[in-house]
This record gives C-alpha cells, sequence and structure tokens, in this order.
C-alpha cells in the first residue's frame, strides 16, 4: 500500500499525499472511483528512476469527504495546481487515468501548469461519457445515499469490477471499496458520481491539438467505461492519431496490465 502520509490544506479542505524515491519529478493522477492506490504496484518502479508524487483528489480515498463539497472535475485541475506549487514542480512527467487524465488537461489549459511528458491512460477527455447508471445517481442522488449498507455494497462491487477486464482480486476490491464505506463513504461515493458532468470536459476539448510536451496515449482495447473508439478519436486530436491499444485490458488497466503502463513510461 502507498503511503500518504502528508496532509496539504486546500481552502479548508484536507488533500492526502505522498513521495518516493529520488530524481527528477514524475506525478501520479488517480480517477474515479479509485484512489492513489491504484498505482501501488506502479509507483514502486517508477521511484528508482523518478521521485514519484501521489496524492488522492478531494472526496476521494483519505482526502476529506464531507457534505456539500464541491469534488467535481472543476476543482480538481486546481487542487493539482495548488499542489505543483506546494511541491515546487517545473515540468514533470504526469502520468494520469480517468478522471485523472480530465484533471491534468484542464490544469494544462486552464491553470498553464507545464508537462515535460504526459501520459494518459483511457482518460475521460471527450463526450459522450458517464454510463446511464451515473445519469440515474445524478437524478436519485439522495434516495442512492440511504441505501442500506449490504445493498450499496453489492453494488459497489460490480461497478468496480466492471471497469476491469480480469476478475479482480478480493484485496483489490477491498483497497478500492474501503474509502466508500459507512455512511461518511457512502454519502461520498455518490456525490462524486452525481456531480459528474461533461461541461468540465467540453470545456477544453475545443482546444484539443499539439501539446508543448511529449504525450502518449494507453487505452484498454476492452475498456467497457470509455471504447476505444473514444481513445482513437482522442488520439487523431493530440497525439497524431499515436495510441497504444493494450490487448485484454479494460478500463483499469493498473490491475489489468501494469506492465504496459510501465513499459510507456520507460519509454521516454
Amino acid at each position: 500500500m502507498l503511503n500518504l502520509g502528508h496532509q496539504f490544506d486546500f481552502k479548508g479542505q484536507s488533500i492526502a499525499w505522498g513521495v518516493m524515491g529520488d530524481g527528477e519529478p514524475l506525478v501520479l493522477v488517480h480517477g474515479t472511483p479509485f484512489s492513489s492506490q491504484v498505482w501501488r504496484r506502479i509507483a514502486p518502479a517508477l521511484a528508482n528512476k523518478w521521485q514519484v508524487f501521489y496524492f488522492d483528489l478531494l472526496g476521494y480515498g483519505e482526502s476529506e469527504k464531507r457534505e456539500g463539497q464541491d469534488v467535481s472535475l472543476a476543482v480538481q485541475n486546481e487542487i493539482m495546481s495548488a499542489l505543483f506549487r506546494h511541491w515546487g514542480l517545473r515540468k514533470p512527467v504526469v502520468l494520469a487515468h480517468d478522471f485523472g487524465g480530465a484533471t491534468a488537461l484542464r490544469a494544462y489549459y486552464l491553470n498553464d501548469l507545464a508537462y515535460s511528458q504526459l501520459i494518459l491512460v483511457d482518460p475521460v477527455a471527450l463526450a459522450p461519457w458517464g454510463s446511464p447508471f451515473v445519469q440515474h445517481v445524478r437524478k436519485f442522488e439522495e434516495a442512492f445515499a440511504k441505501m442500506p449498507d449490504y445493498m450499496h455494497d453489492a453494488l459497489l462491487k460490480v461497478y468496480i469490477q466492471g471497469s476491469a477486464f480480469n476478475e479482480l482480486t478480493a484485496d483489490a476490491l477491498d483497497i478500492y471499496m474501503r474509502p466508500w464505506r459507512g455512511e461518511l463513504g457512502k454519502s461520498a461515493f455518490y456525490r462524486q458520481i452525481a456531480q459528474m458532468d461533461e461541461t468540465y470536459t467540453d470545456e477544453i476539448s475545443r482546444y484539443y491539438g499539439a501539446m508543448d510536451c511529449k504525450i502518449k496515449l494507453l487505452w484498454g482495447q476492452e475498456d467497457q467505461w470509455i471504447p476505444v473508439s473514444q481513445g482513437k478519436k482522442l488520439a487523431d486530436m493530440i497525439t497524431g492519431g499515436q495510441i497504444t491499444v493494450v490487448p485484454k485490458s479494460g478500463h483499469l488497466m493498473q490491475e489489468d496490465h501494469p506492465e504496459a503502463i510501465l513499459a510507456a513510461c520507460f519509454e521516454v
């Protein structure tokens, strides 16, 4: 498990973060409904070459969760920008997945963050995204948040398993489900889903084009959350059509094929 032994105050809200290794900086940005623990098998290998920074998005993992929070994509890039200043980073490598990809892209286009290289893994970047389940939660957030724990646990397990091509181990499921358990976690889970909105990717997609950093795009061939056709469309916009499609990988490549992510990082 990754150690998030540091806390950063963002406008009175606590962001959990950690760091390991020495060298040039590399920042890991996780997606939904995960936490920085999604990098737990990847970060130690990266730390052999880089100083690796990782954090939990607001409302996720070990970062603060509370009623009335804005945990939408609108705030996550502001937090990432504030962390860059706190860490004193200039042009690090950034490895981002899912909502982390949207956050990194928003921080680049809206906050003028600079990267030496951006590696995107199945990013949320182009509409349409958001399943019928997401749309249902947006309409009935309060009802879902009051669901009995056993029903919530069953739904959560099926939802998270749906992100992977291979069967997730019991340990992996527990790691990803743990932050969303209990009354606080359950409310936080449905809160972040209810705040999903394509407006936040539409806001930046009009800017997509050649970037002033190296960029790599990886996509799971079996991604059931965001189909590879979306990845190829994004590739045409930001990488000149270059995309690495990983066979037998779903949306959660960190579990299905972590070695593909490591290979992309070390091919600098």
